[in-house]
């Protein structure tokens, strides 16, 4: 088994700051799912829509953090690092869609 290359020569840039604050994300959608399960006796089946949507998107940002590493140790080896701007807008757009869902789940 060989070593692995790093890809760039400074552990503390930007990339490892970026995959830690993704997992804070996804430990957060994560922990919301799970408190969103212990409102069901309140608020029935909507309770479990809240969590699948939580769930879908820690998932994705599981899926995504090893790509997301590699692009930006790439960016910094070439000079040019460019924002997710994909990843911030799913994120922001789910974060609206849970915000609609638990009005709906209130009011209904």
């Amino acid at each position: 088994m060989r070593p692995t290359v790093p890809l760039h020569a400074d552990p503390g840039l930007q990339p490892e700051r970026t995959v830690l604050s993704w997992g804070r994300t996804m430990l957060l959608f994560s922990l919301v799912g799970a408190v969103f399960l212990r409102w069901m006796p309140y608020y029935g089946l909507w309770t479990v829509g809240l969590t699948a949507v939580c769930a879908l998107v820690a998932g994705g940002i599981y899926l995504t953090q090893k790509l997301r590493y590699s692009r930006q140790s790439r960016g910094i080896a070439d000079g040019r690092v460019e924002a997710d701007v994909s990843a911030v807008l799913a994120t922001t757009c789910a974060t609206i869609a849970l915000g609609v869902m638990g009005l709906l789940a209130v009011l209904a």
